[in-house]
């Protein structure tokens, strides 16, 4: 295998399971199987199935932790092979990001002295999404003996293990199967009724046919299983497959166990290898649309490959009733909910990669839209509030309640006060427009949205007599650090854009299609006196600004808050807390992450490159970096005014965010929206990729000394664009006809012809 394909762990420290078991998840967008080694039972097990949520007895709608269909348990005679009391004698663990597919290989001592070498390999269909399997390779040392091997659905799983506070359950096992030979589990969650089916079945043949001897099927309180005893020779290679199926009433009308059994049959009859292959011509496919290559930096290349290998995995075209949530289908973090983080930092990722998906996403907010709708009339405003943490209907589910940085019990506003989420789901749809032209997705669904958020801001603006102005008090941006605050310039512009942006795809829309665009007016009940109110009042939005025109005030009395900078750094480069001199973290202009510079990011063509520098400087003396969207931010913008050498700091940090686990909290899920930075910080920072007014990509690259070459690949308007940057040229070719900016000149990109232009 090539090591540049490769996330590698050669040594074993259960302390490091949970974290690990993060970096090794497999998922296929439909479902998540954390990376557990089923030899241990340290750690935090994880089967995620998208768009399964219930409340039950936890503090809000979350992910369901389903029942556990890894279980594989080996004895020898009767003593259990547990890594954990075990002597590792070797230990090796690789992701293979260009398969998909997750090797272990283990060679343990027992206490009995016996000798065990096990190899596995395991990966979740991209092929068929609700297939999944392991191959286990066991070889007995320096013993001959009866071994048992134990194949289990878990029934007992809970959320929040970790967490007495809140540890709950959110399933009833129904029933269980005896599949005669396999077994399989049906649970049913307590709020929706969602019924979940798992059903696992373990083969073993070698050159006489079938190894085992005799099957044992039980059915023990929550659990089911089946063991099978068989005898095995010194030396000798016995190798086991497990065939995993998964369906839920999401899925199908019927009835789930015969609907899981007949998969489970044909996926056995059409064999471990063949589902193999399909699923590794899967990835070949999806790398081809969207790979990155780095020449020279071995770090930043196997960085970049497994953010994008884990958001990839993270999604999927069709089921457009989910999204990706800001852990992912990686663990209960953030209890899987969807924030703006998919918007903003992975929905790019998937435009310009795979716009099928996007769009997919982006129909999840559609199909939430009565939720966003019902959120708005709760709170007193018009048209539609999209939550601050979404689940699968689109109300409000962020927690009232968390901890601070001490431990202490805190009041969470954000789902009160943090608005701009709404401006981030019409920034993602029009990104998606402008790169696919995809008329039918913005006539149908896109407009609706466009017009429902404005319709929001429109309600929730306060107009301000004394001076004449339309203000947004008492939010919070995207610094959550400071609540409360008036004029958030980030929430205050992106409200002004979503209003404008409303305006000019309702006059595209009457040009297009004018009998939708009459029912749309009908349907929100709005008409030109609401577009002339909207007009009116974007004009008057107030944006805090400095005196001076260019330093850009984060929100109205930022400057006037005592001003203490960072001096000091981690081992990790991550900044440490200064001394607050007494004062309270919201007294200081000390910051989470940067509002200025992402708006800046965000709307780049509306700023100008000396505005851009200022706030880039000012802004990144006060950020402590406490949340992983932040660097790539800077990463980026860094390389837009020039910041090279910190440029590539950032995008490191960036890319190593769960792999050196610099934010201290892997174990608990993917940090989703630092993967999709880091291809930003990759594409639209040392890519120099960016759309301007005209809506004609531009290219401006810069890449560091260390590299060699960097090549990125993107899809414009259905033409898969690629472009090579080395020490003296920029190479682009693209399967279209396209007009492109370099280094700010005009070029004509011919149909698979290379536009060649000196750096």
């Amino acid at each position: 295998m090539d090591k540049l394909w490769n996330v590698e762990l050669k040594e074993y420290n259960s302390n490091q399971n949970r974290k690990y078991e993060t970096i090794f998840t497999l998922a296929n967008g439909y479902r998540g199987i954390r990376g557990a080694i089923e030899f241990s039972k340290v750690g935090e097990r994880g089967n995620f199935i998208a768009g399964v949520f219930d409340k039950n007895t936890a503090q809000v709608t979350e992910i369901v932790n389903c029942q556990d269909p890894l279980v594989f348990n080996i004895y020898v005679d009767n003593e259990l092979v547990d890594i954990d009391k075990a002597n590792v004698l070797d230990f090796n663990r690789t992701l293979d990001m260009k398969n998909g597919i997750l090797y272990s290989n283990y060679k343990l001592e027992l206490k009995s002295g016996r000798i065990v070498e096990i190899k596995t390999e395991r990966f979740v269909s991209r092929k068929n999404v609700h297939r999944w399997a392991a191959k286990y390779t066991i070889i007995p040392v320096n013993f001959k003996a009866k071994m048992f091997i134990e194949n289990i659905i878990d029934g007992t799983v809970v959320n929040s293990a970790q967490d007495p506070a809140w540890l709950t359950k959110h399933f009833e096992v129904v029933d269980a199967l005896d599949l005669k030979p396999g077994i399989a589990l049906k649970t049913r969650t307590y709020d929706n009724k969602i019924e979940i089916v798992e059903a696992t079945k373990v083969l073993s043949k070698d050159e006489h046919g079938n190894v085992f001897k005799i099957r044992k099927y039980a059915k023990l309180g929550e659990r089911v299983r089946e063991l099978y005893e068989f005898f095995v020779e010194e030396g000798k290679e016995y190798v086991v497959y497990k065939y995993g199926v998964t369906y839920t009433s999401r899925d199908t009308k019927e009835e789930l166990f015969a609907v899981a059994h007949k998969e489970l049959v044909d996926f056995v009859n059409e064999g471990y290898e063949k589902e193999k292959e399909e699923h590794s011509i899967v990835w070949t496919k999806l790398w081809d649309g969207m790979d990155i290559k780095i020449k020279g930096d071995d770090t930043a290349q196997v960085g970049i490959r497994f953010n994008m290998f884990q958001l990839a995995s993270s999604a999927y075209a069709d089921d457009p009733r989910v999204s990706v949530a800001a852990k992912a289908l990686h663990g209960e973090g953030y209890k899987g909910h969807v924030f703006w983080d998919t918007e903003i930092f992975m929905l790019p990722f998937f435009v310009y990669t795979n716009p099928e998906v996007a769009k997919s996403l982006l129909m999840y907010r559609y199909n939430t839209l009565d939720g966003a709708r019902r959120n708005a009339q709760l709170n007193g405003f018009k048209g539609a509030q999209f939550p601050w943490e979404s689940a699968d209907d689109g109300m409000e589910v962020t927690p009232k309640w968390g901890v601070d940085y001490d431990g202490n019990p805190v009041r969470i506003w954000t789902g009160d006060e943090e608005y701009h989420i709404n401006s981030d789901i019409a920034f993602g749809i029009w990104e998606y427009f402008r790169a696919t032209k995809d008329e039918e997705f913005l006539i149908n669904y896109g407009t609706e949205i466009l017009l429902d958020t404005a319709k929001f801001w429109n309600s929730r603006l306060e107009y301000n007599e004394k001076e004449d102005r339309y203000e947004i008090n008492r939010v919070i941006g995207p610094d959550e650090f400071h609540e409360h605050v008036n004029n958030n310039v980030y929430t205050n512009y992106l409200a002004k854009w979503n209003m404008k942006k409303a305006l000019e795809v309702k006059e595209w829309l009457k040009e297009k299609d004018f009998t939708k665009y009459e029912t749309l007016c009908n349907q929100l009940g709005i008409s030109d006196v609401d577009f002339k109110e909207w007009e009116d009042k974007l004009n008057k939005i107030y944006i805090p600004m400095a005196k001076d025109g260019k330093l850009i005030e984060q929100f109205e009395g930022y400057f006037d808050l005592v001003d203490i900078q960072i001096t000091e750094y981690d081992e990790n480069g991550m900044p440490v807390w200064p001394d607050l001199k007494g004062y309270k973290l919201h007294e200081t202009q000390l910051i989470k992450q940067p509002d200025v510079v992402m708006l800046m990011l965000v709307l780049g063509e509306e700023f100008d490159l000396e505005s851009k520098k200022i706030n880039y400087e000012y802004y990144e003396k006060r950020t402590m970096h406490k949340s992983s969207l932040s660097p790539s931010m800077y990463s980026i913008m860094g390389l837009t005014v020039g910041d090279t050498q910190n440029s590539y700091k950032y995008f490191l940090k960036t890319i190593l965010t769960d792999l050196e686990d610099n934010q201290g909290n892997a174990g608990h899920g993917l940090h989703a929206a630092s993967t999709g930075g880091s291809w930003q910080s990759a594409v639209f920072g040392f890519g120099g990729f960016s759309v301007d007014e005209n809506e004609v990509p531009n290219f401006n690259p810069w890449i560091p000394d260390v590299w060699e070459e960097f090549t990125y690949t993107i899809n414009w308007r259905g033409s898969k664009v690629v472009v090579t940057v080395d020490k003296n040229d920029v190479n682009i070719t693209s399967e279209k006809d396209i007009d492109v900016k370099v280094y700010g000149k005009d070029y004509r990109v011919e149909a698979n012809k290379k536009l060649v232009v000196s750096r």
